[in-house]
């Protein structure tokens, strides 16, 4: 049985489904403070906090956990800079709970929810898992000493792990179930389409002098099922003995700002009201993964790289739910 932590969040959700859909039993576990209980398409569903031993001693009591999928985490790099304390609480000292309770009822195996975040300022293009790990912000660094702290546990413990670097998460389910809901929204492609559905005044283009060909950034955009495909690929690597490493995800190919406007109004059909504004502080050029490694040694090939089916299975969601799972004020 697997353990998804954060399952019903926005990634975490996605993977739950497709675990189902492969036939592995599935027990959630989730506070709710950011997912969304109707997101959980089936399998067991727990209402708690990761950072409560007494909730993963009773978890790990009741069900027969191999593998614990690790989603859980905040997220925002911007809040990670003026609070970093709520960051290394929830992501550095609850995963240290976390695998202390994977330690004493003996759950061998975790998938790690990690960032390209954790690489920093990108020192070459495309970004490969070797590149060194210098985080620009509290975000990155609680994602990368979490990544250090599992590779001490499989030296000491023999707990071994597979983190994903994932790069830029986008679109939704094929079958439309599923789909992103946060808030406050941060990432682009659903405010780009929330903008379109008239729920916001405008999408901000934040920086058009960048050094890249049309002088916006370009960011790598990995559909959100193709990232949930790798973490079963990467569970079942390790059950065949693969050892604790990390593998960036990402399809290898960027587009900037203003590209994936442009798409956007073509799969919507119609202009998208949009404003320039100054550069954000942190902000690189260029963010694109190489995921050969991940290719070569899981067989893992994303199924949805074209950025306009990516933005296509995205607004099918958004269009037929403009509120989001509607369970948010």
């Amino acid at each position: 049985m697997i353990c998804v932590i954060g399952g019903a969040g926005y990634i975490g959700s996605h993977c739950v489904k497709r675990l189902l859909e492969n036939g592995y039993e599935v027990v959630t576990l989730d506070n709710l403070e950011a997912g969304h209980r109707q997101a959980v398409l089936g399998g067991e569903f727990i209402q708690g906090d990761y950072t409560d031993r007494q909730t993963l001693d009773d978890l790990f009591r009741t069900y027969p956990i191999e593998c614990v999928m690790h989603f859980a985490a905040y997220a925002s790099v911007g809040e990670s800079m003026t609070d970093p304390a709520k960051f290394y609480r929830l992501n550095v000292v609850g995963g240290y709970t976390l695998l202390e309770a994977m330690r004493a009822h003996n759950v061998p195996y975790l998938i790690f929810s990690s960032s390209a975040a954790t690489y920093g300022e990108p020192q070459q293009i495309p970004i490969p898992e070797e590149h060194p790990q210098v985080p620009t912000n509290a975000y990155g660094e609680t994602k990368r000493a979490f990544e250090q702290m599992l590779r001490w546990y499989d030296v000491a413990f023999g707990l071994r792990s597979i983190s994903l670097r994932y790069f830029n998460a986008a679109g939704a389910d094929p079958d439309g179930q599923l789909g992103e809901d946060h808030h406050p929204e941060t990432h682009l492609i659903p405010l780009v389409l929330l903008t379109a559905l008239g729920k916001r005044p405008v999408i901000k283009i934040f920086g058009t002098d960048y050094d890249t060909p049309d002088g916006t950034c370009i960011r790598d955009y990995i559909h959100v099922t193709d990232l949930a495909d790798a973490h079963i690929l990467a569970y079942e690597a390790l059950k065949r003995g693969a050892p604790t490493t990390a593998y960036n995800l990402g399809n290898g190919l960027g587009y900037s700002v203003r590209e994936v406007i442009r798409t956007a109004e073509g799969v919507v059909g119609h202009p998208i009201p949009q404003e320039e504004a100054p550069r954000r502080p942190g902000d690189p050029a260029r963010l694109v993964a190489s995921a050969e490694r991940a290719q070569r040694e899981l067989g893992w090939a994303p199924r949805y790289a074209d950025l306009r089916t990516i933005i296509e299975t995205a607004w099918r969601w958004h269009s037929a739910h403009p509120d989001g799972y509607g369970d948010r004020a």
